[in-house]
């Protein structure tokens, strides 16, 4: 059985990362049958990187390049019908969502006013997590970001792309059903993962107060999260 190897959950939601919950309301529209295992070291994954799969000989890292594979191997028809248009829109808001990521993550790791509760809410939540682990973590990760870019912004700066990102959302999300209909598609799994990830957490960042004064933002997650989590 196809195994998905990603990061821990938190605060309800399946995995803490936007990547990994993608892939995993993905597999769940899919009806593809899979293990999760939740992991915090990505050493060994592909590129040092989560998620990634194991599905027999084969190991698949990147999220896209997951859902590629998943498709082309199981059949997967819930992208069949789309349009050009619709795929290209696909691709644009995924890019969007890289870049959402970085704040998302800032304000986690960086961000002194949001770190304590997500550190603490870890800690609760993971007791195995040492204090020297998650310092070594928050070292790595601001380096990170400081070579990616975000790290070289003020927190209400680096907090301003996230919110222009959302506003471009609210925009695309329909007040009824799914991105491109009745249906869910891969794009919608891909926003659950980041949004999901915003609006259950119990941290109220600007991120999140954007997306709870968004009732299409928010019913969007929450039907995608019922879906997946039943």
């Amino acid at each position: 059985m196809l195994t998905l190897y990603s990061y821990p959950p938190l605060f309800g939601v399946a995995d803490n990362n936007g990547y990994g919950l993608k892939v995993f309301a993905f597999l769940r529209f899919a009806g593809v049958p899979f293990r999760h295992e939740h992991i915090f070291d990505a050493s060994k994954a592909p590129r040092s990187q989560l998620p990634y799969i194991v599905d027999g000989a084969d190991v698949v890292g990147d999220s896209d390049s997951i859902l590629a594979f998943v498709t082309k191997k199981y059949g997967v028809t819930i992208d069949a019908a789309l349009t050009p248009a619709q795929r290209t829109t696909n691709l644009l808001i995924t890019r969007m969502l890289d870049d959402l990521y970085w704040v998302m993550s800032y304000s986690r790791w960086k961000d002194d006013r949001y770190w304590p509760s997500f550190r603490d809410a870890l800690k609760r939540e993971h007791p195995s997590l040492t204090e020297e682990g998650l310092a070594k973590a928050q070292a790595y990760n601001a380096q990170r970001y400081y070579y990616q870019g975000i790290g070289r912004y003020e927190p209400d700066a680096a907090m301003a792309r996230g919110l222009a990102d959302l506003a471009a959302l609210a925009e695309l999300i329909p007040q009824r059903g799914y991105l491109h209909g009745a249906k869910p598609t891969s794009i919608d799994a891909g926003i659950y993962g980041f949004i999901a990830n915003i609006y259950f957490y119990d941290i109220d960042t600007p991120l999140k107060k954007f997306v709870t004064a968004h009732d299409n933002i928010v019913r969007h997650c929450r039907a995608i999260h019922a879906a997946v989590s039943s």
